[in-house]
């Protein structure tokens, strides 16, 4: 998203981006026009709140509006809105749901969020759900921006790609996504267990927690089961990606993720757990399963050929063309950073 606003409109707004250290390239100070402001804290965990919280101040005593993308440095709004500047919040779905946080830590990330609200100017919900949540919550009417996924490219599948996992097109679901309990991993592997008469291709961050290095040494062993590492490279994740005969969605919380809209952006067929956010980014036009039997019961009529899978590629592809493209949602950005 902050590439493709810094991109689309470095001709009208002056941008300064902070980032962190962990991962940065070395010595990169400016990318397409931004200025790049390293922090040396790690944006995520629980450093995100002192990062979050330097990162607005220096941006408090430097330029005229704050963009914050989730809620860990909220705390500091109350002080950081002293400064006068225009603070705009977009809390990134509700992180205080996710059941990887403890009991304390999900208590200070719904205060943080109550702060946040109160204390923005603009507040921006990425999806309909987000946006009557916070009207419901806090009686606070808030800006529905998704995000685009016109970025990705259909990429055809090469000799060396599907020898090297053992993959045919058409002939595989796939999945990308962080390996968190409220993604429905575990669902999605043992469903897939369960028919073997699919290949399915799942990327992430499997090595990043006990849940997902536990995962991969149960379901490691299926060879229809392909759990690949992170991939960075962008023609390399389309190509696995647009070659597939449907993309698996198993997100339960959260918002418009932007890997969904991606998957709608090529024109795949969609297979999402039945969560009221998936609802509404597909326009209830997706397939949906709520549990390991419903998706077993899809995977089957998948093999069998008996779901119209062109029909279903077809809505995802005009919904995404309509909603999710980013020469919509970096207008949407423009208007609330200069009006």
């Amino acid at each position: 998203m902050v590439r493709n606003l810094v991109e689309r409109l470095r001709s009208r707004c002056s941008f300064v981006v902070y980032t962190s250290s962990y991962g940065a390239v070395p010595g990169l100070r400016e990318y397409h026009g931004a200025k790049i402001r390293i922090v040396r804290l790690r944006a995520n965990g629980i450093q995100s709140i002192p990062y979050d919280i330097l990162s607005l101040a220096h941006g408090a005593l430097t330029c005229d509006v704050l963009l914050l993308c989730g809620i860990s440095g909220c705390i500091s709004l109350p002080v950081i809105r002293l400064f006068n500047k225009k603070i705009i919040l977009n809390p990134d779905g509700l992180e205080w749901e996710r059941t990887k946080w403890s009991r304390p830590v999900r208590l200070f990330l719904r205060f943080s969020e109550k702060l946040g609200v109160r204390y923005s100017d603009i507040v921006i919900s990425d999806n309909r759900e987000i946006q009557e949540y916070i009207r419901g919550e806090y009686g606070k009417d808030s800006h529905l921006i998704e995000y685009g996924g016109d970025q990705v490219l259909t990429v055809a599948l090469s000799d060396q790609t599907a020898r090297k996992y053992s993959i045919e097109k058409r002939r595989y679901g796939f999945t990308v996504c962080r390996i968190e309990p409220e993604n429905n991993i575990g669902l999605l592997l043992e469903s897939f267990k369960s028919t073997g008469g699919l290949d399915y291709v799942i990327v992430g961050n499997w090595n990043h927690s006990q849940y997902g290095r536990e995962l991969r040494q149960c379901y490691g062993r299926y060879p229809h089961i392909k759990m690949l590492d992170p991939i960075y490279d962008q023609m390399s994740l389309d190509e696995l990606r647009s070659n597939c005969l449907f993309y698996v969605h198993g997100h339960s919380v959260g918002g418009t993720n932007p890997s969904l809209v991606e998957a709608m952006s090529l024109g795949l067929m969609i297979v999402a757990f039945g969560a009221a956010y998936n609802v509404e980014t597909t326009e209830g036009k997706a397939v949906y399963f709520d549990d390991e039997q419903s998706l077993v019961n899809i995977l089957n009529e998948l093999e069998g050929n008996k779901i119209d899978i062109k029909g279903y590629q077809q809505a995802m592809k005009e919904i995404a063309g309509r909603r999710y493209r980013w020469e919509i949602i970096a207008e949407k950005y423009a208007q609330l950073f200069c009006g």
